[in-house]
């Protein structure tokens, strides 16, 4: 079993930074691609930032030079580095992990959502 555990999430106002931080534990053999999302009240979920264990990244238009995405691939560690926050980022961001367990099966795993707040 493979789980993600997220935090970092909370208040903050407009302008101001959040991190948030993702750690895949379990029966991991490896890690493709780690990646971030967000859902906003009575949207989709949608793609914020993702990152490959070789470390291409892709953004979110909205989100571009904005946010940093990182990975620490000995600790099986993501990051979400959000900086110059607005409003409409507040949404529920859940980490996401495309995994290889120690039986060669691949998993697609979600973390449990961190709630991020903007305030105007």
């Amino acid at each position: 079993q493979v789980q993600l555990v997220e935090s970092g999430g909370g208040l903050v106002q407009a302008g101001g930074s959040l991190r948030l931080s993702c750690a895949a534990s379990g029966s991991i053999r490896s890690i493709d691609v780690m990646g971030w999302y967000c859902q906003a009240p009575g949207k989709e979920r949608e793609m914020v930032a993702t990152i490959t264990g070789g470390g291409t990244i892709n953004y979110a238009d909205s989100v571009k030079g904005r946010f940093t995405i990182s990975r620490d691939n000995a600790k099986n560690t993501v990051y979400l580095q959000m900086n110059s926050l607005k409003p409409e980022d507040t949404a529920v961001y859940y980490c996401n992990a495309h995994v290889r367990n120690m039986w060669y099966r691949y998993l697609e795993v979600w973390g449990q959502g961190s709630l991020v707040t903007v305030s105007s």
